[in-house]
C-alpha cells in the first residue's frame, strides 16, 4: 500500500511543483497520472510542461495512445497504469487509489480556504480510513514535513 502525500503550496505556483514531482517519480521508474477537475487547467498545464526546460513526456487524455504515455493528465481515473497519482485542483482520492499506487501526492493552493479546507477533509477521511499520510509545506522557501502518521503510530504504541 502506497501513502498519501500532502503538499500545501504556498510559494511555487502549481506547474512549476507539479514539474518538480513529476520529474523525480519518472526518475523513480514510475507511471504518473496527473487528476485534475478541469480540462481547461489540464491543457493549461500541457502547455507550461511542453514549455519547460527539459522534457517530460506527457499527454492529455483522449488521445490514440493514452495507455502508453508515461505522465497522462486527466479528469478520470486510469488510463496509463500509473504507479503515483498527483490530484490537483481537489481532485478525488479513495483509499483504493492509496492501496493501488505507489505514492499518491495531493497538490493544494495555500492561498484558497476551500482548497486548505478540501485538504484537511481529505487527510481526515483518508487517515480515519487507515491510510499512511505525510504533510509538506513550503512555507520556509524549502518543502519540509510537517506531519506524518507513521510517527503518530510509532509515538503510540512506544
Amino acid at each position: 500500500m502506497g501513502a498519501a502525500y500532502f503538499y500545501h503550496l504556498t510559494r511555487n505556483p502549481l506547474d512549476v511543483t507539479l514539474a518538480t514531482l513529476v520529474e523525480k517519480s519518472l526518475g523513480a521508474g514510475w507511471r504518473v497520472e496527473v487528476r485534475g477537475r478541469s480540462l481547461q487547467t489540464l491543457q493549461r498545464l500541457d502547455a507550461s510542461l511542453w514549455q519547460r526546460e527539459g522534457f517530460l513526456p506527457h499527454g492529455v487524455a483522449g488521445g490514440e495512445y493514452d495507455a502508453e504515455q508515461p505522465v497522462l493528465l486527466t479528469t478520470a481515473t486510469g488510463g496509463n497504469g500509473a504507479q503515483c497519482l498527483m490530484s490537483i485542483e481537489g481532485a478525488e482520492v479513495s483509499t483504493e487509489d492509496i492501496a493501488a499506487a505507489q505514492r499518491v501526492c495531493i497538490l493544494f493552493d495555500g492561498h484558497d480556504g476551500e482548497a486548505v479546507a478540501h485538504a484537511r477533509t481529505q487527510w481526515k477521511s483518508l487517515t480515519d480510513a487507515g491510510c499512511a499520510a505525510q504533510y509538506w509545506s513550503e512555507e520556509s522557501g524549502r518543502w519540509e514535513k510537517k506531519a506524518d502518521t507513521d510517527d503518530k503510530k510509532k509515538a503510540s504504541e512506544s
